[in-house]
């Protein structure tokens, strides 16, 4: 069940999909145009728009 889970640049996608950032404000501001990355499982996440990002699985 990794629904809500974050991951960090360098990390191993667990599954093929795509991603979107996340950051800490997101909930209530929203980011502006985030990265979006298509992994497939094992590949390794890009680095974030800023260190305060991280990805999750986009539809979760």
């Amino acid at each position: 069940m990794g629904e809500g889970t974050l991951f960090s640049a360098g990390d191993k996608a667990p599954n093929d999909a795509t991603y979107i950032e996340d950051g800490v404000n997101s909930f209530h501001q929203g980011i502006q145009n985030p990265q979006k990355v298509k992994l497939s499982k094992g590949q390794r996440f890009p680095d974030n728009t800023n260190h305060e990002r991280k990805w999750k699985r986009m539809g979760h």
